[in-house]
């Protein structure tokens, strides 16, 4: 017996994604700025870990730059280091 729709295993579905890009390169950003909690937010999650480049699409210099400024805006006390 066949079954009529088929949506087998073998079938793939391959979607177009976006390119992601660096939005620092973009704006021309010289310096990430470790007091501007706006900016810096957006790369921290809920459970307060920083986002990998795959998923941020920042480029490797930029992404040391963000790391480097939420690292010091965690020692002064203005980002959580963890989740409560």
């Amino acid at each position: 017996m066949r079954r009529e729709g088929g949506g087998g295993f073998g079938r793939r579905r391959f979607l177009f994604r976006r390119r992601k890009y660096c939005k620092f390169c973009e704006a021309k950003t010289q310096w990430i700025d470790h007091k501007d909690m706006k900016t810096l937010q957006n790369y921290i999650p809920e459970r307060s870990k920083i986002l990998p480049r795959r998923i941020s699409g920042n480029c490797a210099k930029h992404q040391r730059d963000l790391m480097r400024a939420i690292k010091r805006a965690r020692s002064i006390a203005l980002l959580p280091f963890t989740s409560d």
